[in-house]
């Protein structure tokens, strides 16, 4: 995984990709569950989840907000946002992305008080 050049200020995100992170986190605390994940794609919707834990059914965050996203008529991805004790996006979690939005897209992993940890892409 390659970090980009940006910083890690969330301060220094633009207003769409705060938005995001913003998302991720309000999904995360409302709904009690490991991760939250928000995605927005080509039109500028939002999609926005927590992580699935069923028996027969296991999802990361980031994977329901991009299968929602899909679900919803999305051709591509903008950027994607999860919000995790994670040190790093999970590589499934970046192939997801990869896959709707292209290898460039940017990825935001922000800890748990919303602050932004690391930018990278899903490629």
């Amino acid at each position: 995984m390659t970090d980009s050049t940006d910083s890690t200020d969330t301060a220094a995100l633009d207003a769409e990709d705060r938005k995001i992170v913003t998302l991720a986190r309000s999904a995360r605390a409302r709904n009690g569950v490991a991760e939250g994940a928000a995605v927005r794609d080509e039109t500028g919707r939002t999609y926005v989840a927590g992580t699935v834990a069923l028996e027969s059914l296991q999802l990361s965050a980031l994977q329901t907000a991009v299968a929602m996203a899909v679900a919803s008529g999305a051709t591509s991805l903008e950027a994607a946002a999860v919000v995790s004790a994670a040190e790093t996006p999970a590589d499934e979690d970046r192939a997801a992305v990869r896959d709707l939005g292209g290898p460039e897209t940017p990825v935001f992993l922000a800890g748990p008080d919303g602050t932004l940890r690391l930018r990278v892409t899903a490629g």
